[in-house]
């Protein structure tokens, strides 16, 4: 990531943290890549079920030299970081009617914020 800073005028240009994060021109992979993709799609993005196929697809790129070679267990993936115990969220409130902040009955003192015919006067 870059940022610049708007206040001087001059671009301020910061490193990504871990380093350059080249391309796979060659596909070298692609398969991996892929495995992990289709497996996010399948558990609809609950990313900690397609952990082993995140770990193979790093592996691959270390290996392939496109990433810079380091412990995957300092990256997230030692046993101990594991997620267990983890609840899908459910939706329940939701589809019983539920609306977030519908049931706050205090009026806003914001004049955009009022219903049409309050709130001019005041």
């Amino acid at each position: 990531m870059s940022s610049i800073s708007m206040g001087s005028g001059k671009q301020v240009v910061r490193p990504p943290q871990r380093g350059i994060f080249p391309l796979d021109h060659e596909a070298s992979c692609q398969s991996k890549m892929e495995d992990y993709l289709l497996c996010l799609k399948k558990e609809k993005d609950v990313h900690h079920k397609c952990r082993d196929l995140s770990r193979d697809y790093l592996q691959c790129r270390m290996d392939h030299q496109l990433m810079a070679r380091e412990n995957l267990d300092d990256l997230g993936f030692s046993p101990d970081k594991q997620v267990q115990g983890a609840r899908e969220y459910d939706l329940r409130k939701e589809k019983e009617g539920f609306v977030a902040g519908k049931h706050i009955d205090k009026e806003s003192k914001w004049w955009w914020q009022r219903p049409w015919g309050k709130g001019w006067e005041n």
